[in-house]
């Protein structure tokens, strides 16, 4: 049986700059929901569909020189996720940050927590 080589670490960019990020997850809503009617059965029999979202948890390294984007004001950005070692980029766009937040911890390293939301999801 062969080795598989999976996935693993990402480099992140938002409108081109690059970002030092810890973690990134990605919820996608596909809009459907369940139908319910009044039938002999007592079952639902479908579902419809509704309006697709994308939203992005991120947290990301505060850089002690100042350079950290101006997060609270990202809207209509380009949010671009690379694997590592190659293969297929994933952009999410048309992004806007919904909330933000810092974390401080005693091993000495300062986060940023962001929520964002997206209109669009692309694989390049």
């Amino acid at each position: 049986m062969a080795l598989q080589e999976y996935l693993g670490a990402i480099v992140m960019e938002i409108d081109g700059q690059e970002i030092e990020v810890d973690s990134l997850d990605v919820t996608h809503n596909t809009g459907r929901r369940l139908v319910k009617t009044m039938n002999k059965t007592g079952r639902a029999k479908g579902f419809s569909k509704g309006i697709e979202e994308f939203s992005l948890r991120l947290t990301v390294s505060i850089p002690a020189d100042g350079s950290e984007p101006d997060w609270k004001n990202i809207q209509g950005a380009k949010v671009t996720v690379s694997p590592l070692g190659g293969g297929k980029r994933t952009s999410y766009l048309d992004c806007f940050v919904t909330e933000t937040g810092g974390k401080y911890g005693v091993d000495g390293d300062a986060k940023r927590d962001l929520s964002m939301m997206a209109l669009r999801e692309v694989s390049e």
